[in-house]
């Protein structure tokens, strides 16, 4: 039997975009893939526009945590996803996997701010996280 993937989803505060990535990914996975999520500088806690802005697709990130990035789990992940510009990682060099980052939509550069942006900001990372699920299958 072969072990299911497992990604592990990064920014730098484990508080928007990495935990939004993780829920949208569990919710179009399920068990199929073994999904992750941590920060290079974690938060205190989560931002509820972004859990109410994913549960409007019917993920869950109501129990979601910001936790640092544990080492082992970064060496051992089969693709390491840091999202946005911020956060800063380097895989040490015996990882079995892939880093890759990315540039999510930013709306506040364009001055959209509040639910509109966090919409654009989940859209932008539920299309990426279809496609990373389609490759992973």
């Amino acid at each position: 039997m072969t072990s299911k993937p497992t990604v592990l989803f990064v920014c730098m505060s484990n508080a928007g975009k990495s935990q939004m990535a993780a829920a949208l990914a569990q919710h179009h996975a399920g068990d199929t893939v073994e999904i992750h999520s941590a920060g290079t500088r974690p938060g205190t806690h989560t931002n509820e526009q972004s859990a109410k802005a994913v549960a409007e697709l019917g993920a869950d990130m109501s129990d979601a945590r910001p936790k640092a990035v544990d080492p082992e789990l970064a060496r051992t992940a089969d693709r390491v996803i840091i999202l946005g510009t911020d956060a800063q990682l380097t895989l040490p060099p015996d990882a079995r996997g892939t880093l890759e980052r990315w540039e999510t939509d930013e709306p506040s550069t364009r001055g959209i701010e509040g639910e509109e942006r966090m919409r654009l900001i989940r859209d932008d990372i539920d299309r990426r996280v279809r496609d990373l699920l389609a490759q992973l299958a």
